[in-house]
Formats: C-alpha cells, sequence, structure tokens
C-alpha cells in the first residue's frame, strides 16, 4: 500500500550537513546558501568529532542564516545525520554533503518539482564548476559519464525506483518518522536507507534540476581511496539485501581482474616471444582510453582534462574493483567482518 502524501510541498526544509574536519568546505556551503533565491529553510550543522571544529564558522553565517550547530563524539555520517534530523524543525530534509557548493535556484527547483509532483523522497545529480582544479574536473567526468558509469548516476532513464544518495537527497519528515533513519552510519548507509524508504512505500523521484557542484576529492590517491570504500559499501549492502546484488555491481572488479591478467601476459609476450604479441593483449584498454579521451576532451573543452579524465575511470574503475574484492573474499568467501573507518581520509 502507498503511504499518503501531501498534496503541497513543504513551507519549512532544513538543511541537514554533517561535517568532518573541513571548516573551508562547510564555509563554501553556507555561503552557496545564502544565495538562496527562495527563503525558508533552516541549516543544521552536525560536527561529527573534528578535530577542526566548524563552530566558528557558524557563528559567522548566524545573522545571515537560521543555523544550528551541534559538536557531537564522532558515530559516522549516517549517525550524525539522524542527529540533525532529530534536531530539525523542517517539514523536509534535505542532505547535502559539507564539500557541494549549491546553485541559486536549487530550492526553488526543489520546491516547484514538490508543488507539482510531490514525492517523498528526491535525490540529484552533482556537476563540476569551472572554477574547480582540473582533476577536480576529471574526477567529476569519471563519475558521472556514461561511459564509466553506465549513466546511471542523476539519469532520468534509471531502471526501477530511483534511489537516492546523501551527498543530495531530501526526504519527508513522514519519512524519517517511519523508517527511522539511517541504520548504519558507513559502508553504504545512503544506500541501504534508500532500499528501505522504497520497500516502505514511499515515492521516490530523481530531481535532475536540483543539481549540486560536488567538490570531492581533490587527488587522485584520496579518490582512489574513496572509491575502494564504495567497493567495499557494496558488500556491505548484500549483507542487508542479497537480491539488490547486481551484475552491473561486478563490472568494475572484473574490469580489474581483466587489466591486472592482462598486463602480466603482455609482459610475459613480450619478454618471451614477441613485443608486438605483448602489446596485443593491451589493445582494449587502449581503446577504452582513446574514447574517454575524446569524449571527457569535446565535454570539457580541454586537452589536459581529457587526459587526466582516463586517469580517474581507471582509478575510479581499479578502486572500486579492488575494494568489491577485498570485501567479497574477507566478508563472503571467509566470513569475517571489516573494520572501515567511518571516513574515507
Amino acid at each position: 500500500m502507498q503511504t499518503p502524501t501531501p498534496k503541497t510541498a513543504p513551507n519549512l526544509y532544513s538543511f541537514i550537513v554533517p561535517v568532518y574536519n573541513r571548516p573551508e568546505e562547510l564555509t563554501e556551503l553556507l555561503e552557496s546558501l545564502v544565495q538562496q533565491t527562495r527563503k525558508g529553510f533552516e541549516v543544521v550543522v552536525v560536527d561529527d568529532g573534528s578535530q577542526q571544529r566548524s563552530e566558528a564558522v557558524c557563528k559567522k553565517y548566524e545573522k545571515l542564516l537560521e543555523v544550528q550547530y551541534f559538536f557531537i563524539e564522532n558515530s559516522g555520517q549516517g549517525f550524525a545525520r539522524n542527529f540533525g534530523f532529530a534536531k530539525a524543525k523542517g517539514d523536509y530534509f534535505i542532505v547535502l554533503d559539507s564539500d557541494v557548493i549549491v546553485p541559486p535556484v536549487y530550492l526553488e527547483k526543489v520546491h516547484d518539482f514538490l508543488s507539482k509532483d510531490y514525492v517523498d523522497a528526491y535525490g540529484g545529480p552533482d556537476a563540476a564548476l569551472p572554477s574547480f582544479t582540473e582533476v577536480q574536473q576529471a574526477i567529476n567526468y569519471s563519475m558521472t559519464s556514461f561511459i564509466t558509469t553506465g549513466g546511471i548516476r542523476g539519469k532520468k532513464q534509471h531502471l526501477g525506483a530511483y534511489h537516492p544518495r546523501s551527498f543530495n537527497m531530501g526526504v519527508s519528515r513522514e519519512v524519517w518518522a517511519k523508517t527511522g533513519g539511517y541504520r548504519i552510519t558507513r559502508l553504504g548507509e545512503d544506500i541501504e536507507w534508500s532500499i528501505r524508504i522504497i520497500r516502505s512505500g514511499f515515492r521516490t523521484a530523481l530531481i535532475e534540476e536540483a543539481f549540486v557542484y560536488h567538490k570531492r576529492r581533490t587527488d587522485f590517491h584520496r579518490f582512489y581511496k574513496q572509491l575502494q570504500f564504495f567497493g567495499k559499501a557494496r558488500i556491505n549492502i548484500y549483507h542487508f539485501y542479497p537480491d539488490e546484488l547486481k551484475l552491473v555491481h561486478f563490472f568494475p572488479a572484473l574490469f580489474t581482474v581483466y587489466l591486472f591478467t592482462s598486463l602480466c601476459f603482455a609482459l610475459s609476450a613480450t619478454l618471451l616471444i614477441d613485443w608486438r604479441l605483448g602489446a596485443l593483449f593491451l589493445l582494449p584498454f587502449l581503446f577504452f582510453a582513446g574514447i574517454i579521451f575524446v569524449d571527457a576532451t569535446a565535454k570539457t573543452n580541454s586537452l589536459r582534462i581529457g587526459a587526466l579524465s582516463v586517469r580517474a575511470a581507471f582509478t575510479q574503475l581499479i578502486g572500486y574493483g579492488t575494494g568489491f574484492l577485498q570485501a567479497a573474499w574477507r566478508r563472503i568467501i571467509l566470513r569475517k567482518d571489516n573494520n572501515i573507518s567511518d571516513y574515507p581520509s
């Protein structure tokens, strides 16, 4: 049975922002919220045990925004958001990562959508600003391109109900009251909650116009560690919902195994037979890299970002793939638990 939903959009929204050692990025986020064309919102910042606290940043914006600041012992981003929900006064909660920048019309687009076609939960896409570093723009391309993700992020052509992600999502107070918010605090906490929201009978949707500028990681090493974390998270979700592990989730792992196997064969063939035979093993990856380079260059109008996008794509696939394989081996084959920190560094 479908859960009854209000006929009109809410009057008061609550932005819920967990933050961990990111006072500079939180400043950019709050500054972008000051610029919103639609008012009628509050901001709840939950400092999750940071060494670099953000209280001074929030005080700076007290006269410009209705902002609440809370400092809690480190509990992970999922439970930090739950704490924010409990303190929020709004009828609809908007969850954002602290490393995003919100366009001025963001809330206006959300409100217009909910006024015309109310949903209980929504998600929005991410994009990159021209002011982002070339590495950040390359990473954004990799995380949003059809070539590297199959177009499953931020696209209307989505199989089944849309599963919002916590870097940019909204839920009604009714959703929180019925589901209890996040059940786990890390390793795919937003995926688990999205599944539970949908299975509870609530309607979800993608609001394409409600995008945010997502800074993500600032270098490839951190990006690799983050994607490893995502790969491990998918196996964690498997323990809650085995039927949610789809064939598409295996692709990065298969790509990673195929890549390293091909490199071994290429090296052996080069040393023992002929370098031209060795090169044949690498042709599929050169072809894949060429497609990415051409597409990324065309989309960004930059040869350098196009080249960096090739590195970002391989980093993304290998990072996710190795994390997926490590967690599958440890948790499914060996039946041991992973001890993963709540925030990938």
